[in-house]
């Protein structure tokens, strides 16, 4: 492998992602729903003529941002999920922005396979593990936010509860947490105040912050507060009792995943060694290698030994995931 063709590979590539971020900046500028919102006011000020236009308090939870984004999730259904997870991790990040970066790293490990005159086959393998690459970052950052907002749960229904024992509302306890807490706690409940304060059902804003955190440990305060609106009783115990659990729940899973550290650590290092090793040969004897790329019979051992390293890894996995 000559420098020309390492620099003419990251030419292909530089010139790739400015080709998206061009397009999408285009399109983001002319098309979009910030755009043709701004157009459609500039054309009522100039023509004193306001179109009428459906309005609703509510946001739509299944939007991406993005009309291209909308209109891609309209044609496959089945990315709402993924782009359920994108909203989730609280990254400032579009669906269309993802779908770009997922399209883009693809197009980069396809090119870089072709230009080191590997297989088609190591192209493609090449081109879905860089492509993975922006899905791997948003489940880790939506993991992360996960963590936090759990743990900053049980201190939030402490100051709840001291607040309804103070003979505060529940809104206005709810404000406390979103005044006095940090994100990402401190923001959920800040959208759950302003919805209330908006004219939102309190049972509908309630199971909006449900599906906005998807957490076990929170679905067991909004079902307490929605069993108390019903039944009555005396909420500040409640949410006393549920926070005593939760961190019961994540003194359990410290412990755990303190047990499981030597198991973890072992996958990780089963997982990657041999990429690690096919690497450091490539390096110091390129040709030793060569047959194995350039070979069918070698190419099958390739998919038999990824296939049986995937299996391997759900496996290990399973084994060591413990949920409490």
């Amino acid at each position: 492998m000559d420098i020309l063709s390492v620099l003419f590979a990251l030419a292909v590539f530089i010139a790739v992602v400015l080709a998206l971020e061009g397009g999408f900046l285009w399109w983001n500028a002319t098309h979009s729903a910030e755009a043709q919102r701004l157009s459609r006011r500039l054309e009522e000020v100039a023509t004193g003529v306001t179109q009428e236009r459906p309005r609703t308090l509510l946001k739509d939870p299944k939007g991406t941002g993005s009309e291209f984004g909308d209109r891609i999730l309209e044609a496959i259904p089945h990315l709402h999920g993924l782009n359920r997870l994108i909203v989730q991790s609280r990254l400032n990040l579009s669906f269309a922005q993802f779908v770009g970066w997922t399209l883009g790293l693809a197009a980069l490990g396809f090119i870089l396979a072709l230009v080191l005159k590997l297989h088609i086959v190591v192209a493609l393998i090449a081109a879905a593990l860089l492509a993975l690459i922006p899905l791997i970052y948003v489940v880790r950052a939506r993991k992360k936010h996960m963590e936090t907002f759990e743990r900053q749960l049980p201190e939030a229904l402490d100051l709840m509860g001291r607040a309804l024992r103070a003979g505060h509302a529940f809104p206005t306890a709810v404000k406390m947490v979103a005044d006095e807490m940090k994100d990402p706690i401190g923001g959920e409940f800040r959208i759950l105040f302003d919805e209330t304060n908006y004219g939102v059902p309190q049972q509908t804003a309630l199971l909006n912050l449900a599906s906005r955190t998807d957490s076990t440990d929170l679905s067991y305060f909004v079902i307490a507060v929605l069993i108390q609106r019903d039944s009555g009783g005396n909420l500040a115990e409640l949410l006393d009792n549920i926070s005593a659990i939760i961190r019961a729940r994540l003194k359990l899973y410290g412990e755990i995943r303190t047990l499981s550290a030597e198991g973890r650590l072992s996958a990780w290092i089963l997982g990657l060694l041999p990429f690690v090793m096919t690497g450091v040969i490539n390096l110091v004897n390129p040709g030793f290698m060569r047959i194995l790329w350039h070979d069918e019979l070698g190419l099958k051992m390739i998919g038999v030994a990824l296939t049986m390293m995937v299996i391997g890894v759900l496996w290990m996995r399973k084994i060591i995931r413990i949920r409490v």
